[in-house]
C-alpha cells in the first residue's frame, strides 16, 4: 500500500498531507482507509493538540478518483452499488472521527477544491485558503449526489440557498467569495499559505486543549439540541473545564496580568 496520506508531527501540531499530487489528490480506496486510520491515531494522541490537513502539489483535492469509479462500471449493478457503499462507509467513519476528535482541525487549501475536497473543508473546524483556490461541488457533474457530510456541513456554513446553488449549478466559487459566505476563515497569497496555516495551528496548539474539545462538542450539538439541552450541555462542559489545570492557570494568569501558559491538561 502506498503512502497516500502522510502524517508529520511538528511539536504539538500534526500535519496531514493528501499525497496523490499526480491525481490532484483524488480520493481512492487506499486514501480513505489511511485517512480513517491516521485520524483515529491522532485523536488518541495526547501529544497532538492541533491538526493541519493539506494537499501535496498545487491542489488540495479534486474529489473522488474518477478512474476508480470508471473501473466500477465493469461490475454488475449490485456489485457496483456494494463497492461504492463500502467506500463511502469508510469515508464517513473518517468524517465522524474528524468531527468528534478533541483537537481542532484546520484545512489548508490551494488550487482545485472539488467534490470530497469540499466536504473536507466544510467539515474542518477552520479553513485557510490561498487566493488561487477554487471551490466546486462537482458531484452533479458526474451524476451523483454529495457525500462526506457535505450536505450536513455546507448548508450550516453558507446557508441552504447558497449550498443548493453550488450543488445544482456546479459553478466555481473563488477564495474571496468562499470567505464572504463563511465557508473559509482566511485568504492569503499562495506563497503565504503554509506559514499562515502553521501560525494558526501553533496558536491553537498552545491553547487550552480540553476547553477547545468541549467547545467543539457544544458547537457540533447546537443544531440538533433544544435550548434547554444546549444550556445543560454548556453547564456540564464548563464544570468539567473548571477542574482542569488549564482553567486554574487561565484564572491565575488573568489575575496576575500575564499570558497564560496552557499545557492541555
Amino acid at each position: 500500500m502506498g503512502e497516500t496520506v502522510r502524517i508529520e508531527q511538528q511539536g504539538a501540531v500534526a500535519v496531514v498531507s493528501l499525497n496523490r499530487p499526480a491525481s490532484l489528490n483524488a480520493l481512492d480506496s487506499e486514501m480513505s482507509y489511511q485517512l480513517r486510520d491516521g485520524f483515529q491515531r491522532l485523536a488518541d494522541s495526547p501529544g497532538v493538540r492541533a491538526i493541519v490537513l493539506r494537499g501535496e502539489g498545487d491542489h488540495f483535492m479534486a474529489g473522488g478518483d474518477i478512474a476508480y469509479f470508471h473501473q466500477s462500471l465493469e461490475l454488475s449493478l449490485d456489485a457496483r452499488k456494494q463497492k461504492v457503499t463500502e467506500l463511502i462507509g469508510v469515508v464517513h467513519e473518517f468524517i465522524t472521527i474528524l468531527r468528534t476528535m478533541p483537537q481542532p482541525v484546520i484545512a489548508s487549501v490551494r488550487g482545485n477544491v472539488a467534490g470530497f475536497g469540499m466536504s473536507l473543508v466544510a467539515a474542518s473546524d477552520l479553513a485557510v485558503a490561498a487566493d488561487n483556490a477554487r471551490f466546486t461541488q462537482a458531484y452533479c457533474q458526474i451524476g451523483t449526489s454529495p457525500d462526506g457530510g457535505n450536505t450536513f456541513f455546507l448548508p450550516r456554513a453558507i446557508g441552504t440557498k447558497r449550498a443548493m446553488a453550488m450543488t445544482l449549478l456546479n459553478e466555481p466559487v473563488s477564495a474571496e467569495q468562499a470567505q464572504a459566505t463563511g465557508l473559509i476563515n482566511q485568504v492569503v497569497t499562495d506563497a503565504e499559505l503554509e506559514a499562515a496555516t502553521l501560525k494558526l495551528a501553533a496558536r491553537l496548539a498552545q491553547g487550552p486543549t480540553q476547553a477547545y474539545a468541549r467547545a467543539k462538542q457544544l458547537i457540533n450539538s447546537t443544531m440538533s439540541n433544544t435550548l434547554q439541552q444546549q444550556l445543560d450541555a454548556e453547564q456540564e462542559r464548563f464544570a468539567l473545564c473548571s477542574v482542569s489545570h488549564d482553567f486554574a492557570e487561565g484564572v491565575i494568569a488573568f489575575m496576575e496580568k500575564r499570558k497564560a501558559e496552557f499545557t492541555g491538561e
